[in-house]
């Protein structure tokens, strides 16, 4: 499967993978950026994609930032859908105490390809009954 990508900056780093391994792929800043604690910003990329067919694109945190500096994508995962043209921008919100630098080529993010199913819709007057049936948030417990 192939994925198209123009870069819209020389400074624009292709998205790759770090390890053979690896799901997620390096998404790098193009820009130098300040984000204080509290605040959150859009970090550009500096790339446009095309994805595949019935595919999507999710935009996930980099573990180490969130462990480190407490940096983490605000809408995580972000979707970019196959038909999207514009540029690919990271939305990072900083958790931490003490403001967060980003230079360009700095690995802000990971970027999964996933497959996508669409289904129809229907209305009905019923659901199936499950054991778990309306019981929502730590509802199963610690153990």
């Amino acid at each position: 499967m192939i994925l198209k990508v123009k870069r819209l900056s020389e400074q624009a780093e292709l998205p790759k993978y770090a390890l053979s391994g690896d799901v997620g792929l390096d998404l790098c800043a193009i820009e130098d950026l300040t984000i204080n604690p509290g605040e959150s910003a859009m970090v550009r990329t500096g790339i446009i994609i095309e994805l595949p067919e019935n595919t999507e694109a999710q935009i996930r945190p980099r573990s180490g930032l969130a462990t480190k500096y407490s940096v983490t994508v605000l809408n995580s995962p972000g979707t970019i859908d196959m038909g999207y043209r514009g540029e690919i921008k990271v939305l990072l919100i900083n958790h931490g105490e003490k403001p967060f630098v980003i230079t360009p080529k700095m690995r802000i993010a990971q970027m999964v390809i996933a497959p996508i199913i669409k289904v129809a819709v229907q209305e009905v007057e019923s659901v199936s009954d499950t054991h778990r049936n309306s019981k929502g948030f730590g509802s199963t417990g610690n153990k």
